[in-house]
């Protein structure tokens, strides 16, 4: 949601529009077309924002079971997520599948996008409780073992 709140927010920036970015993730059905809309539409907004939010929610779970497996260190796996998913999304995918709002954003937008998922990612992650992520079972609280006092001896009883 933050990701998608940052494309929406530099397009407006950029482009006057904020849906356009959004629209352009639409481009996975509708190609150019979707590139170029600029108002709210079911067409082209509610399907660029479930495309967007469903590449979110596949890069997150990758995020969660690297977590996980080895719970240390989660802004930085945050970070790594994120700019993995940049480097496929830019130079891996074909470009009708990329996420298409960096024509309607500017480079230092996408890398506030991409920086805005790393730190959802992130977010989540570190307000989970202290068990969770450290892999380290919680103490249990019990009672406390002490040895026994003697008794002081009175003089003249024994």
């Amino acid at each position: 949601m933050l990701s998608t709140l940052m494309v929406s927010a530099w397009s407006r920036r950029v482009s006057g529009s904020a849906p356009a970015g959004t629209n352009a993730a639409s481009q996975w059905v509708w190609d150019r077309p979707a590139r170029r809309a600029s108002g709210w539409s079911w067409r082209h907004t509610a399907l660029g924002y479930a495309i967007h939010h469903a590449s979110s929610i596949f890069w997150a779970a990758g995020y969660e079971a690297w977590c996980a497996h080895r719970p240390r260190h989660p802004v930085v796996k945050a970070a790594t997520v994120a700019a993995v998913a940049y480097v496929v999304d830019y130079h891996v995918v074909p470009r009708r599948l990329s996420p298409g709002f960096e024509r309607r954003i500017s480079g230092p937008g996408v890398a506030c996008v991409y920086a805005a998922f790393a730190l959802g990612l992130a977010v989540v992650r570190l307000r989970q409780p202290a068990a969770r992520h450290s892999g380290a079972p919680r103490p249990q609280a019990g009672p406390v073992l002490r040895e026994p006092r003697q008794k002081a001896q009175q003089p003249g009883r024994q």
